[in-house]
């Protein structure tokens, strides 16, 4: 079943991002919950989730961007595209990010954007499947110094 996720689904988004970003450190559990609860609550974002008997098996974030620009239209974002190694190849990465692109046109988005690493030929494939395309406009990426 591909649906939002709720505030239950924590411990199994967690897990899903562990395989995306293994090196990511672990969130103490008290600050997880409250982050977790921050974006279970906020009305603007949506985590999607493949839900396969109770387990989570795929999932992808989607954010709705507020904007003054194109008629006053949200744009949106996705990130965070993960299907668990025991379920691949099953089109379950399509259908979380169908379901997204669904809720981004229901509320009434102009566009998608969806970064990808740049070596990922596997992910792009799967993003043009869908309808994304490359070469429209050109991502930049900037990250804090550590």
């Amino acid at each position: 079943m591909i649906r939002i996720a709720t505030i239950n689904d924590l411990k199994g988004v967690l897990a899903l991002y562990k395989e995306l970003r293994p090196l990511d450190p672990d969130l103490e559990v008290n600050f997880a919950n409250e982050k977790w609860a921050e974006i279970i609550n906020d009305t603007k974002t949506y985590v999607v989730v493949a839900d396969i008997f109770g387990e989570l098996a795929s999932t992808c974030a989607l954010s709705i961007n507020n904007s003054i620009a194109n008629g006053a239209r949200p744009f949106a974002i996705i990130e965070h595209v993960i299907t668990s190694d025991k379920f691949r190849r099953q089109g379950l990465s399509r259908q979380v990010l169908e379901f997204a692109l669904s809720l981004a046109w229901e509320n009434n988005c102009c566009k998608v954007m969806l970064l990808s690493g740049d070596k990922l030929q596997g992910a792009h494939s799967l993003y043009e499947s869908v309808g994304f395309k490359s070469g429209i406009e050109k991502g930049f990426v900037i990250k804090p110094c550590t």
